[in-house]
């Protein structure tokens, strides 16, 4: 771990003094993704840097222990021993997650796209209520919350719904949200009382920047449109909502939400590019296993990863078997205890496979 932490000073350094050189400040590319490596780093020198002086610590008071006579000496030294040993196993566990090589996506922001499934006006409910939940979950964290595109279901909620989310490392939180979501529940339609499930897709796409994905607009139909609200009702007259259609690949990407044309257009491309990136990045994903079999695989759409029992009141993450018996919490965004959960999995899955941990 030593030899770990010299490395890392040593690169934190280097960037550092790159940093500063004229033509870094002057590639825009280049300096992003030096000062993405820079706060990244910055972080993991921080635990270090409190594992040194843990270190330092623990020393000391076994110094004293060895020499000190008078007892109220000794006994504050054994309580800052046992103190600093339970803080250090506790920061050792966090820097082996830290020195976990870091996924590219993990600091770009997200593109969400839930759709309902089965299960008729119902799963437009749902997907109404996954959107709900996510947009409360986003907020908390003082992340953004930018609604692109959205198609109303005829009893409420969505039939499909767009839109972005801004802020610190999103997509290495909200990653794992990918896949088809179950719900269990007397539907509002049901005069019986009898428990239905409907289902609803969401897909988590990372932000592709036009660095990452380059699109020549001559591969693009652009249609222009009015945009419409709630039973399909002309909200404006100008034909401000744009549709746009890469003709290589058929992705269609389009964005009503701004009253400008030119603001739509420039959604739309955003949720474009992020489309084709993501077909790349499936590319990369279907060549390696490790990450095939992750929990993040984001090439597997029908995989079934969560289901939202109303009449037991539970949730339940089907990736990890893990149940919680807080659906209301849930449902209004409280989704930081699953997340958690599957990333500390997935972790030491990684560290199981690195020989780490056994």
């Amino acid at each position: 771990m030593e030899e770990k932490f010299k490395q890392i000073r040593h690169r934190f350094k280097e960037i550092s003094d790159l940093m500063i050189k004229p033509d870094i400040i002057s590639d825009q590319k280049k300096y992003i993704d030096l000062n993405k490596e820079y706060k990244e780093l910055s972080r993991k020198i921080e635990k270090f840097d409190q594992f040194d002086l843990l270190n330092m610590n623990i020393k000391e008071a076994e110094d004293l222990i060895k020499h000190e006579e008078d007892k109220e000496m000794l006994e504050m030294a054994r309580i800052q021993l046992d103190e600093s040993k339970t803080k250090l196993d506790s920061l050792e566990q966090e820097i082996k997650f830290l020195l976990i090589p870091k996924d590219p996506e993990d600091s770009k922001n997200v593109v969400i796209e839930i759709r309902a499934g089965t299960g008729g006006d119902e799963a437009s409910i749902f997907a109404g209520d996954l959107y709900r939940m996510y947009t409360k979950f986003c907020q908390d964290l003082g992340w953004e919350v930018s609604l692109v595109d959205f198609n109303e279901g005829t009893a409420g909620g969505f039939k499909e719904i767009i839109f972005e989310v801004l802020g610190e490392d999103v997509y290495s939180v909200l990653k794992y949200e990918s896949g088809v979501h179950r719900v269990q529940r007397v539907p509002q339609t049901e005069t019986q009382g009898r428990v239905h499930t409907s289902a609803a897709t969401v897909m988590v796409l990372p932000d592709a920047e036009e660095f990452d994905i380059k699109i020549d607009m001559n591969d693009v139909r652009v249609d222009f449109y009015c945009s419409s609200g709630p039973g399909g009702q002309s909200v404006n007259t100008t034909y401000s909502a744009v549709r746009l259609t890469h003709e290589p690949t058929g992705i269609v990407a389009q964005c009503q939400d701004q009253k400008s044309q030119h603001k739509n257009k420039e959604k739309a491309l955003k949720v474009l590019r992020s489309r084709l990136y993501e077909l790349e990045l499936n590319k990369k994903l279907e060549s390696d296993a490790e990450k095939r079999n992750s929990l993040v695989s984001s090439g597997d759409r029908s995989a079934k990863i969560r289901t939202y029992n109303y009449p037991q009141g539970r949730v339940t993450d089907h990736r990890i078997g893990l149940t919680l018996y807080d659906l209301q919490s849930i449902i209004n965004g409280d989704i930081k205890q699953l997340i958690d959960e599957l990333k500390l999995y997935q972790n030491n899955q990684i560290l199981k496979e690195s020989g780490e941990i056994s």
